[in-house]
């Protein structure tokens, strides 16, 4: 997800047209550089062209849904229909994207991309053997179709990308092309990974309203069964068109995939022991290091695997909602950013198994961590003095580290100093602001998840005289919460990519604060963030890239929008060993869709 701006506006101001210079299609298009795979290739080198097809898997799922439309504000969508978890769709977009490299597409409903060294536009071919499940030829009118549906009645990204478009036009039979009122270099990969809807399947009047009701599609998995809040089942579409191209060689390789929901993931685990679940995704450090003596496991029915992947750590951590008056101040943010005690949480909760993230971008040289800022960081951020600190300027953010005993009185002293410079005192027993008002704030958590982390905090922002309330509540409650920004604190999880792009606007753009249902959760409008994620998206070299990632690492971190907690470069993946998978591992780690099943 990374794109760009570079202008070219005076040709469409003129009406000149669009200059296309060495323009011509391609079977494949990267956010930087050239594709790893030549056109010739014959499947993607971590998929088995000779994995069976065939049988069933079970996966599970925290939570419930009401809808199964993905697109969408109103309701809480199903997972697995839009490729958002387990990698299986039921809707293809217009071109595939290569786990193995940072940001590169190939054909799938699409056949070719054209493009110039601009990006002023992008071209499609659709091919013409694509279909719907219903059997339906998918045309540059369903493509049009799409573009204005989701726009005008899904979620606000949607609409977003397509304000980007000058116009849209069809291209002899099969081509679609997209002009763009700026050229941008992000802009022809995103609109790739677009879903393709059925112009002639779907009702627009009606579309933003939440349905159980499937929605034929045009991926390998057609919906079959869906019991509201339960379960959904679907089936592998055994006339697929694109099941044979290089793309899909190895992949979609079940009959039949079903997702259960389940109120926590205590209750997932249990379900997988039992073997009603054929695939856990480890998220429990203590888990994994001691519950998995069970017989299944000691027999050898149960595959243990810890897998590397070589991406950027993401953000997972307590965010905090700056639209709260409690956390309006940068000052008070950053003094309870360091009262968390990392050191005690991973010795006693986390079996010393993760390392404390100090970056966006930990584990790759997208991170500031220990760098000076370059010149030309220094440059992009000129305009805005106060939006870094000098510390963090010189060599990132360093977090005071504690002695693990939880009652390490210097540790403690760092934050609280912090918040006497902000003119808080302790009155009664309590950490008073300057107005009167106690510092004080709720923790909502999804069930049970992240709460032995918050309870931790809490205890030791307690101590201070500050009161952190616990409060969990279900999963649809806490969508509809989100997705209207009404919470103080939550634990978040911001997963990172090797190529950062236009999701950095949904997540810290000033344009997206007051708007409901995006990822800006924090509430953030900082016109250094709006700058820094400019850069990076119009980034043309590697070099311009990194700095503008780096310079956007610096100003969230220096903004004290979340309390970093932990990460691992490592997927813990348990699985029964009726399961298989293809000895290579991409880039990006474990890819579900290439496993099959093998009684």
């Amino acid at each position: 997800m990374r794109r760009s701006f570079l202008l070219l506006c005076a040709s469409l101001i003129l009406g000149l047209g669009v200059s296309q210079g060495n323009a011509e299609p391609k079977h494949a298009i990267a956010m930087h550089g050239e594709p790893a795979l030549p056109e010739n290739f014959t499947h993607f080198p971590y998929a088995n062209p000779d994995a069976p097809k065939g049988g069933r898997i079970e996966y599970a799922w925290p939570g419930t849904f009401d809808s199964i439309n993905p697109f969408i504000v109103q309701g809480s969508g199903a997972r697995g229909t839009l490729d958002l978890i387990f990698g299986y769709n039921v809707f293809d977009s217009l071109m595939q994207r290569s786990a193995d490299e940072p940001f590169t597409l190939y054909p799938l409903v699409a056949k070719s991309v054209e493009t110039d060294d601009q990006r002023s536009f992008v071209e499609f071919t659709i091919d013409d053997r694509a279909r719907f499940s219903d059997g339906e030829p998918i045309t540059p009118d369903d493509v049009i179709f799409t573009i204005e549906l989701l726009r005008d009645k899904a979620l606000p990204r949607y609409g977003v990308t397509a304000g980007k478009i000058e116009k849209m036009e069809k291209i002899g039979k099969q081509g679609i092309r997209f002009v763009f009122k700026e050229p941008d270099r992000e802009l022809p990969l995103i609109l790739g990974l677009m879903p393709v809807l059925p112009k002639h399947a779907i009702n627009a009047e009606t579309f933003d309203r939440s349905t159980l009701t499937p929605i034929i599609g045009s991926g390998p998995y057609k919906l079959e069964t869906v019991r509201a809040g339960e379960s959904i089942t679907m089936v592998r579409n055994k006339d697929y068109w694109a099941k044979d191209l290089p793309t899909k060689r190895g992949f979609d390789n079940y009959d039949q995939i079903r997702v259960t929901y389940f109120r926590d993931e205590n209750a997932m685990f249990e379900a997988f022991k039992k073997g009603l679940v054929d695939v856990f995704m480890e998220g429990s450090s203590g888990r994994w290091a001691n519950d998995y003596d069970f017989p299944a496991v000691t027999r050898g029915d149960i595959v243990k695997e810890t897998i590397r992947t070589r991406l950027p750590s993401g953000m997972f951590g307590f965010l905090m909602n700056t639209r709260r008056h409690v956390f309006k101040e940068p000052e008070v943010r950053k003094a309870l950013i360091d009262l968390f005690d990392f050191e005690w949480s991973n010795r006693n909760l986390l079996s010393n198994a993760y390392t404390r993230t100090k970056s966006f971008y930990d584990n790759s040289d997208l991170s500031s961590h220990g760098r000076p800022a370059s010149e030309r960081e220094k440059v992009l951020l000129a305009p805005f003095p106060d939006a870094v600190t000098p510390e963090i300027m010189a060599e990132g953010w360093k977090p005071p580290v504690s002695d693990g005993s939880g009652r390490d009185r210097d540790f403690l002293r760092v934050g609280y100093e912090k918040l006497k410079q902000a003119g808080y005192e302790v009155k009664n027993g309590a950490l008073t602001a300057p107005d009167g008002s106690p510092l004080a704030f709720e923790i909502m958590l999804k069930g049970k998840d992240g709460e032995q982390l918050a309870i931790a905090w809490q205890q030791t922002l307690r101590r201070l005289g500050i009161a952190a309330n616990v409060r969990s509540v279900d999963a649809a409650q806490y969508q509809q919460r989100m997705i209207n920004y009404d919470f103080d604190a939550i634990v978040y999880l911001y997963p990172s990519s090797l190529s950062p792009g236009v999701e950095q606007i949904a997540r810290w753009g000033s344009a997206f604060r007051d708007q409901p249902g995006t990822f800006n959760f924090a509430g953030v409008a900082n016109p250094a963030l709006d700058a820094t994620i400019n850069a990076l998206l119009n980034a043309r070299t590697r070099e311009e890239f990194v700095d503008a990632v780096r310079a956007q690492d610096r100003v969230l971190l220096s903004g004290a929008y979340v309390v970093p907690l932990y990460y691992s470069p490592e997927q813990w993946i348990a699985r029964w060993n009726r399961i298989k998978r293809p000895e290579t591992i991409p880039l990006n780690g474990a890819q579900l869709p290439t496993w099959w099943r093998q009684d």
